[in-house]
């Protein structure tokens, strides 16, 4: 099935640090690093899998969760082009849960780093998709595509649950779903924290894999100011007034240090992504000024950000 995703979705990020073999025991495959790609079918596993190709990680798709750690393995032994192995996992295995759960296990009580990316869309995006390709749903049977889809759902909660990195690819389209590949995967030895601070709007709904939330909704709205409500808080005006209420700066350098402190200890516990969700009522002046700061601020200290506006131009 060629899977398709279309315009601006959220992600929640999260990694593993490699870690080495039992004690006393040497792994073949220990400095391999080692992603599982999994998810909805239809949310992107196959752009996903093509951009990893891209960057030069060994793939290899539908994969049974079962022959993961002897795919590994034979990785370790073999003269592999590169040390990043990546394997595909779809849902097709009615063991899928236990099985994927165990081999990950597996794997890492051998010294092999696994981080698992959960690729996941919307019911509506989902049923759109599989529509727009002519195909039924893998789990639908006799019954409807959203039955199928309801199912997956089911089978996938509790993997989706301890992913290491979930992407809703709901409004992505290819190109933009394998850019975000690109750039949690393009520079693995990149050090710190990478942080994607996305700005919303509250009527529109709370990004649902945001680490972190800001409430921007405490500062007088420029929406309210008649010159200023075309504009959007990328605009230098509704910037200017946003930033120059009062408070603005007070809470600016407060959470400043707060993630300061947040970032320290994600970094600490293996966390090597973070998605920092900043709202107002309608995503466009309140929380894109503060995004934008935000941003800003976490780049003089080091981190390497992503600032996204997912709700300007939605009204």
């Amino acid at each position: 099935m060629t899977e398709q995703t279309s315009g601006n979705g959220n992600e929640h990020e999260t990694s593993r640090s490699l870690s080495g073999g039992p004690r006393g025991r040497k792994s073949v495959v220990n400095d391999t690093a080692f992603v599982i790609v999994t998810g909805m079918s239809g949310a992107g596993r196959s752009t996903a899998a093509k951009a990893l190709e891209d960057l030069g990680w060994f793939v290899i798709d539908n994969l049974p969760p079962g022959m993961l750690f002897a795919m590994a393995e034979e990785a370790g032994r073999v003269n592999l082009d590169t040390d990043k192995v990546a394997a595909v996992v779809d849902v097709r295995s009615l063991a899928f849960t236990t099985d994927l759960n165990t081999a990950i296990e597996e794997l890492e009580a051998r010294g092999v780093g696994v981080r698992v990316v959960f690729l996941e869309a919307s019911d509506e995006e989902l049923v759109r998709r599989f529509e727009n390709v002519r195909r039924p749903h893998p789990l639908q049977g006799e019954g409807r595509l959203v039955d199928g889809i309801a199912r997956e759902r089911g089978i996938l909660r509790e993997v989706r649950a301890n992913a290491d990195l979930v992407i809703d690819t709901s409004s992505h389209n290819v190109h933009e779903l394998r850019g975000k590949i690109v750039s949690y995967f393009g520079g693995e030895d990149r050090p710190g924290l990478r942080v994607n601070v996305v700005s919303f709007g509250f009527k529109y709904g709370l990004p649902v894999d945001a680490d972190l939330v800001v409430d921007c909704r405490f500062l007088p709205n420029p929406h309210w100011v008649p010159e200023l409500r075309p504009m959007s808080g990328l605009e230098a005006p509704v910037r200017d007034y946003v930033l120059n209420r009062p408070g603005a700066k007070e809470f600016l350098d407060a959470y400043e240090e707060v993630l300061g402190v947040v970032a320290t200890g994600y970094v600490r516990e293996g966390k090597g992504y973070a998605t920092l969700a900043v709202g107002c009522t309608g995503g466009k002046h309140r929380s894109v000024a503060m995004s934008e700061q935000i941003g800003a601020r976490l780049r003089d200290r080091g981190m390497e950000v992503q600032v996204s506006h997912r709700d300007v131009g939605r009204e």
